[in-house]
């Protein structure tokens, strides 16, 4: 007769609040990796749908711009943004989340008002992304990506995952996914901007956001659950 100590069926270890983990449950705190706290910092920031939503103000503002005076289409974008922040909200998102888009429009406008120029609709947008390509590719030739750091903070910050070549790798690849987005978007943005195509800046905008985050964030997302693997379920 078999020893029921050794058995496939044994009791499972209780948690750290004396309760007893299922399989289900422990396919959803990551057994298969769903649980990544990349995935959650995404759904966080409104999931795939957030990225969407932000494209909606441009479309908006670009398309008024072109058949409207200037502070008319202010207005129009500002409704707009003020249409999804509510239209989030009824969805359930949280109040956080749904808020952030509509600022971001509101300081575009409030910038076009006071200089009276529709490009610096998109003004903000551009520089923050040269800001986040300096601090991306600086993070990876100071051989500490981005994206590790960030990793390891979520995991508590106590995991030496710059010592592992193949996570260290991971990052660097992820870092420098978003490093090219960020570099990308800044470089033709800025040559539209020097243009004074706000058509031209609107157009980018759209093409290079959502598509080209959604990748990016894929390209994270890997390397995030990599390095769990390696580490975290390791025990390393």
């Amino acid at each position: 007769m078999p020893d029921e100590r050794h058995s496939a069926h044994a009791p499972r270890a209780p948690w750290h609040d004396g309760t007893t983990p299922s399989p289900s449950a422990d396919a959803a705190t990551g057994a298969s990796g769903e649980g990544e706290p990349a995935s959650t910092l995404l759904a966080q920031m409104g999931g795939a749908a957030g990225f969407v939503y932000s494209t909606v103000p441009v479309i908006v503002f670009v398309t008024a711009n072109a058949f409207l005076s200037l502070p008319p289409a202010i207005g129009v974008a500002l409704a707009s943004g003020m249409a999804l922040f509510g239209f989030r909200l009824l969805r359930g998102e949280r109040f956080a989340t749904a808020v952030g888009s509509l600022l971001g429009v509101a300081v575009a406008a409030a910038l076009v008002a006071v200089t009276g120029s529709a490009r610096d609709f998109f003004a903000i947008g551009i520089w923050l992304s040269l800001a986040g390509f300096v601090a991306t590719l600086g993070s990876v030739l100071a051989r500490r990506p981005l994206t590790g750091v960030v990793w390891n903070l979520v995991h508590g910050g106590k995991y030496d995952w710059r010592a592992d070549g193949a996570v260290r790798r991971a990052h660097d690849l992820a870092t420098l996914a978003a490093a090219l987005v960020l570099g990308a978007r800044f470089a033709v943005q800025q040559w539209l901007y020097i243009a004074d195509s706000t058509t031209g800046l609107g157009i980018a905008r759209v093409a290079m956001g959502t598509p080209l985050t959604i990748l990016a964030a894929l390209v994270v997302v890997w390397a995030f659950r990599r390095s769990t693997k390696r580490l975290v379920r390791t025990g390393r």
